[in-house]
């Protein structure tokens, strides 16, 4: 996952871009690739990108935008006025909640953007970040990027995926800016309770961190109990930031757009160097997903509802062939040990993907306490789903 500092540079390459792991997800490109070749129909379940439709109004929105002038130039921060009000709005009836639009809340384009630029905002090259362990492989080049050194926070099954907080060395945390955390969480599909979080913000509290809960997952869960929100706790506003997207929500990953919540002076520092390297997402699309902000959440639930149907029909199938997973009660993922027999997660998925066209994400993807797992995202009907399983049965045997 990591490049040796030792390895000679190539020409024109940052030692940050030479930290920054490999992708697994290239080699898994290639061994579809390999599938297809072989007339094989794949069934990609390796990436957690929704196959369900867009709301119709964000589309009917986004169609009107682009006839409309006024979307055509670049979009400054006053631009983003309607859709940041627009998140408050969400946000309070969500979690009863006010925050401020102006101070509180900014567009993203994409979680994944304001995660990285969220580091390089608040912390600075040297300092120590608490990173879950494992975690969403972003998060490994967005640390390199920043120059900043990771204390892992390993999440056990025994734990319920949540991190020992207890269990960090002291003179680690004192080192750290920075304490990130994902609920539900990616690529375990854990939740958190309000209890956890504020043990998480009393600790960031202690050694005076940032608390980024990057909460794509919000609205893909069974009960809506399972994904509070941090900043909704004693403190949060104070010490933590959250990050949303639309591309779960609302299955608009290809739109790219989301949104900070949280911290004042880091929402400030996060725009102020947003400012220096882009402007803001289309206007358009800032318009199609304020349409759908203000939907009532029975909308929310149904999707939620779709994934879960798919969760079953998937761990009863693993279960029928003897492969047992935990029942997650959240998100869009099963996080399965790996069959008998095998240790390398990178090797099984490459070979199952070559052989019989079922792509899964190998656990080493993300990170060292992945191995020994794989991650299969609910992003196929239940039909396809078990013909998966039925595949993979196939291979094994």
């Amino acid at each position: 996952m990591t490049t040796s500092a030792d390895e000679p540079r190539a020409r024109f390459t940052s030692r940050r871009v030479q930290a920054m792991p490999g992708s697994v997800f290239a080699a898994m490109d290639a061994a579809k690739d390999a599938a297809r070749a072989r007339g094989l129909d794949v069934i990609d379940l390796s990436i957690g990108a929704s196959d369900l439709a867009p709301p119709a109004a964000a589309l009917a929105a986004l169609r009107e935008a682009v006839s409309d002038p006024a979307t055509h130039g670049y979009c400054l921060g006053s631009g983003t006025r309607a859709l940041r009000e627009a998140v408050a709005h969400w946000y309070r009836r969500r979690f009863g909640i006010a925050v401020d639009p102006e101070a509180q809340v900014l567009p993203l384009i994409g979680a994944q953007e304001g995660f990285a630029h969220l580091l390089l905002a608040c912390s600075d090259p040297g300092d120590a970040v608490l990173l879950p362990d494992p975690a969403y492989p972003s998060y490994f080049g967005a640390v390199a990027a920043a120059g900043l050194e990771t204390v892992p926070l390993p999440l056990r099954a025994e734990r319920g995926f949540l991190p020992d907080l207890a269990a960090v060395d002291p003179a680690a945390a004192a080192r750290a800016r920075v304490l990130v955390l994902s609920y539900p969480n990616n690529p375990t599909a854990g939740v958190a309770t309000p209890a956890f979080f504020d043990e998480a913000l009393a600790f960031a509290q202690r050694f005076e961190l940032l608390l980024i809960h990057d909460f794509p997952y919000v609205d893909l869960v069974d009960d809506p109990a399972d994904a509070p929100s941090l900043l909704a706790r004693p403190g949060g506003l104070e010490h933590g930031v959250e990050l949303f997207s639309a591309s779960k929500s609302f299955h608009m990953g290809g739109f790219r757009l989301g949104w900070a919540i949280g911290q004042a002076d880091a929402i400030a520092a996060l725009a102020r160097l947003k400012g220096a390297v882009d402007f803001n997402q289309y206007l358009g699309i800032q318009r199609a997903v304020t349409a759908v902000l203000g939907e009532p959440p029975e909308a929310r639930r149904a999707d939620a509802a779709i994934f879960a149907e798919r969760r079953s029909a998937l761990l009863e199938a693993m279960q029928a062939i003897g492969w047992h997973a935990r029942v997650p009660r959240a998100g869009m993922y099963v996080w399965a040990p790996l069959p008998a027999a095998w240790c390398d997660s990178a090797s099984f998925t490459d070979g199952l993907t070559r052989a019989t066209g079922v792509a899964l994400a190998p656990g080493s993807a993300f990170g060292p306490s992945g191995e020994g797992y794989v991650r299969l995202a609910l992003v196929r009907d239940p039909a396809v789903l078990r013909q998966a399983v039925a595949r993979i049965r196939a291979h094994l045997d």
